[in-house]
């Protein structure tokens, strides 16, 4: 599968089949995460694999009410809790390095973005759920302090569909590049 089309192709998914994803699904899937870029090359991310159905109810649960991941997290045979070292990005030695504090998000988000696009390569599915209640995360996983549970990705195989779901419509470039300063858009060839 070239890049482009697994960035134009993959999508959350929130239905999953029984099937079971392997250790080594995961460890590819992470590997992928491994090499995604950082600031200062902190690599803040951390990950728990979790397999326990009775922590995958018991994270599922920290979903806020109307969150439609919630039955396709309770069906996964593997949710990963991507975490970060929040305490990591904010300084080299004792200097604040950077003007936004919460950096790690940055570097998570491309080291998740990595893992999501290799599972569809895979032929998996994935969908990155925020709406959760962290703190109650944290505790389930005995998270330490200065690290927190920031997202959980619910894994499976994609039920089958009869065709694949178009992408969302996307802003045109010229919407949202300029040249040089924000006085002239970019403009897309004629």
């Amino acid at each position: 599968m070239e890049l482009m089309e697994a960035i134009h192709n993959r999508r959350s998914v929130r239905r999953f089949t029984d099937y079971t994803v392997s250790d080594d699904e995961l460890r590819e899937m992470l590997e992928a995460a491994r090499y995604a870029p950082s600031w200062a090359n902190t690599q803040s991310w951390r990950f728990v694999v979790i397999r326990d159905k009775n922590i995958i109810k018991e994270i599922t649960e920290t979903y806020s009410d109307t969150n439609p991941a919630r039955k396709c997290s309770f069906s996964a045979t593997a949710l990963i809790a991507a975490c970060a070292d929040t305490k990591l990005v904010r300084h080299r030695g004792e200097e604040e390095r950077i003007k936004f504090l919460q950096w790690f998000m940055f570097d998570l988000g491309m080291a998740v973005q990595n893992l999501c696009l290799r599972a569809h390569e895979l032929g998996l599915g994935t969908v990155v759920v925020g709406s959760l209640d962290h703190e109650k995360c944290n505790n389930i996983l005995s998270v330490p302090e200065g690290m927190d549970a920031v997202a959980m990705i619910p894994v499976g195989k994609p039920e089958p569909r009869d065709a694949p779901k178009p992408a969302p419509k996307r802003k045109e470039l010229q919407e949202f590049v300029w040249l040089n300063t924000f006085h002239e858009q970019f403009k897309q060839p004629e």
